[in-house]
């Protein structure tokens, strides 16, 4: 693969004090990333360098960005998006970290969409101390659904061998049952198909549906929203001759292993998805959000404070969102390797 085909992957800090500049730093140490992409980090050498030294990391080379856009193909880049020199102060969540996560978020969507890089990868940022005027959101995914103009997207949990979608995602629990309707999981069900085949190069996707309740509602003696709403989908999506089955109890779904005979499993609410998929697969898991019009992965991890600074985070998850963001790019544009 020349230089010229290397997807230019885009790759924010997320908040200085978590874990994110040190999970980019070890992840980029792999040096078998750069003859497959081109990194582009959005935030601070002055960051990085802390970082380096901090934690005796040595062999950390990199290219400052001094013209926008100009790259250096074979080098790890570092766009500085700040001139002030911001305190670092690992393990604590503070207003000027979560403004400088922001800061570099904004750049690097920008710039993505100018297709100066072709993908991103966003470390976690601290929503509490994100939060403002500027960044009314709940998370990165409702922020980039907006920003890249989507009606709509699905936050897909994807690893080599689970891939988990959510009807429903950063709302209380309480919440759940009334924001599941017919017109959501139609949503997100076409989404998760979509995304299977142009991202993932499966042409004829199989999906399983969990259901609400206990038990999938057990007939209706714990809930009526299988039989009324979820099970009505599925059905009609059968009749369209699409690969949905389901509802299945997610426990038992689950411990019996059923998750490996479907591509995707769809799940009803954040907890009800996340906890199987974190169980199973959090080391290679990433948290990509389909049904963009770019690519946008991340690690299925946050800021994790009490780690910050202490040379103990596992940067697997953050590598693993690095060479998804690469293969959906490829899958998005090489049609050919659908399968």
């Amino acid at each position: 693969m020349s230089t010229a085909q290397k997807p230019r992957i885009g790759i924010t800090l997320g908040d200085l004090n978590g874990i994110g500049p040190e999970v980019v730093i070890k992840a980029l140490g792999d040096n078998r990333l750069l003859n497959l992409v081109t990194p582009v980090i959005y935030g601070s050498a002055r960051v990085i360098t802390f970082y380096k030294k901090l934690l005796n990391i040595e062999e950390f080379n990199y290219t400052q960005v001094r013209n926008k856009g100009q790259f250096a193909p074979k080098s790890i880049n570092v766009v500085n998006c700040w001139e002030d020199t911001i305190e670092v102060n690992p393990g604590k969540a503070t207003p000027e970290t979560g403004k400088a996560s922001l800061t570099a978020l904004q750049q690097a969507c920008e710039e993505l969409k100018e297709g100066l890089i072709d993908a991103l990868v966003t470390a976690p940022i601290d929503k509490h101390s994100v939060h403002s005027e500027a960044f009314p959101f709940k998370g990165h995914t409702e922020y980039l659904t907006q920003f890249f103009g989507a009606q709509e997207s699905l936050m897909f949990m994807v690893s080599d061998s689970l891939r988990v979608g959510l009807v429903t995602e950063h709302i209380p629990v309480k919440d759940v049952a009334a924001a599941i309707t017919k017109e959501r999981i139609e949503a997100k069900l076409r989404l998760m198909e979509q995304s299977l085949r142009k991202d993932f190069g499966i042409t004829k996707p199989r999906i399983a549906v969990l259901g609400l309740n206990p038990h999938a509602g057990d007939g209706g003696l714990l809930g009526q929203e299988e039989e009324k709403i979820i099970k009505p989908v599925v059905t009609e999506q059968k009749n369209k001759g699409k690969l949905v089955y389901g509802p299945y109890p997610a426990d038992g779904f689950f411990a019996a292993g059923s998750h490996s005979k479907y591509d995707a499993v769809l799940a009803m609410y954040h907890d009800q998805g996340l906890v199987p998929f974190k169980t199973l697969a959090f080391e290679q898991g990433v948290n990509f959000t389909a049904g963009l019009s770019i690519v946008r992965t991340s690690p299925d991890h946050g800021t994790a404070y009490a780690l910050a600074g202490k040379n103990h985070a596992d940067e697997s998850s953050l590598r693993h969102a690095i060479y998804q963001a690469h293969d959906i790019f490829k899958h998005r544009n090489e049609p050919s390797t659908e399968k």
